[in-house]
């Protein structure tokens, strides 16, 4: 009888592992959502560096009874480049957002921002990141909903456009509004 090597076994068990991973994710509650660990909590930390020229982000601005947006974005970003039209609309009615530019050039999001236009009522300025590691921001865009007392009531991972932003964003922002 042949001696069948534990080598030959290990790539099909590995595949096999994989498909019924695969498999389980396919059937999650929410297949195209990233759990956030900061959903239920305190907000963490922003820093209070501002972009030059910008206004700088207060502490009291996650508190002050108001729901607030926590946009993460950079200016090398094109789906935060994408997205840009929705924040300028979105000030525009009134929402107040906060928007952490992250891993950036002073002079790329300067000027950025000078040439799209400003949305943010502060703009933190996170060179190395720090603060977008605090809040499990995996990359840019990622936009915060926090409700008026400071506690993060939602994490949505991409550009607020599309489809996705009408189903999954909207009701959720809606629903933090009526509260």
């Amino acid at each position: 009888m042949a001696r069948v090597s534990p080598l030959m076994v290990l790539p099909p068990v590995i595949f096999g592992a994989f498909a019924v991973l695969a498999y389980v994710g396919m059937f999650r509650e929410d297949p195209q959502g990233l759990p956030s660990t900061r959903v239920g909590q305190p907000a963490p930390e922003i820093t209070q560096e501002p972009l030059p020229g910008y206004a700088a982000f207060t502490p009291d601005m996650l508190g002050d009874g108001e729901v607030t947006l926590v946009n993460f974005w950079a200016s090398w970003c094109p789906p935060c480049r994408a997205e840009h039209p929705k924040l300028l609309e979105m000030q525009a009615e009134g929402m107040e957002i906060v928007g952490v530019n992250i891993r950036d050039q002073v002079a790329n999001a300067t000027g950025y921002l000078k040439d799209e236009g400003n949305p943010f009522a502060a703009v933190p300025f996170d060179p190395k990141g720090r603060t977008s590691i605090d809040w499990g921001v995996t990359a840019p865009p990622e936009t915060f909903i926090v409700d008026g007392d400071g506690t993060v009531l939602y994490r949505f991972a991409g550009p607020l456009v599309g489809s996705d932003y009408e189903q999954r964003f909207l009701p959720a922002l809606e629903q933090a509004m009526v509260k």
